[in-house]
């Protein structure tokens, strides 16, 4: 089990280091996709990793590592090069701001005890922060077209800083264990669903409005699953 999952952690990374590829080539489009491929790489090796009754300590280091590149360098250089004609020096600021704080929140959550995190995580996970830029940019790469085309580099610039504050927050984000716990038995037919659903906003050329609004509800949503869960047990 721990070879697969650092099998799926490496994948991860290679997701990550083309994405990098490709925005330094300015091509959005597969930058933005190869990290949100990054974020199911990400869940896929938490879950091979959980049902290991002897976790890795080589692989718990590894994934956080990867995370860094997947979910801080790879958004960061990805909005950097899609915003910086307009914003050089807060692109530069505030994506080193997320960067850190990306930094900090995986370094907090490896000292973090465990048996303190029974179905939430403390801090936005970096995947989420990642793939909501990345889901972002995925719906303003062309644009001309857009509403409220000419606000964008100020408005990816805020929920980059947002993002960077809700990873080091004391927020509690609901993880996949209290997802199941929420969900009991549908939790299969729930990420059926929604597979299909984004299959078909791919179909209609909405799969980034549908992969950030995804992302967005668990982001507002999640805090307040978590407290429901904790005043139940």
């Amino acid at each position: 089990m721990n070879y697969l999952a650092n099998f799926l952690t490496l994948l991860s990374l290679v997701c990550g280091f083309v994405s990098i590829i490709f925005s330094l080539e300015s091509q959005f489009t597969f930058a933005c996709w190869a990290i949100i491929l990054s974020v199911i790489f990400d869940g896929l090796d938490g879950q091979v990793a959980r049902k290991n009754p002897m976790p890795s300590e080589f692989g718990k280091e590894l994934d956080s590592l990867v995370d860094v590149i997947s979910f801080g360098i790879a958004p960061s250089i990805l909005g950097y090069i899609f915003i910086y004609r307009e914003f050089y020096l807060w692109a530069t600021l505030a994506l080193f701001v997320y960067l850190l704080c990306s930094v900090m929140r995986l370094a907090k959550y490896n000292v973090t005890p465990k048996d303190k995190l029974a179905n939430y995580f403390y801090g936005l996970p970096t995947t989420v922060s990642g793939g909501a830029l990345a889901s972002f940019i995925l719906i303003y790469r062309k644009k001309g077209s857009m509403p409220l085309a000419e606000f964008v580099p100020f408005i990816f610039l805020v929920i980059v800083l947002i993002l960077a504050f809700l990873m080091v927050s004391r927020v509690k984000y609901l993880n996949l264990d209290g997802l199941k716990q929420l969900l009991g038995s549908r939790i299969k037919l729930t990420f059926f669903t929604l597979a299909i659903l984004l299959i078909l906003a791919a179909f209609l050329r909405r799969a980034g409005i549908a992969t950030f609004l995804l992302f967005l509800i668990y982001l507002i949503f999640s805090p307040f699953v978590v407290k429901r869960l904790d005043n139940t047990r």
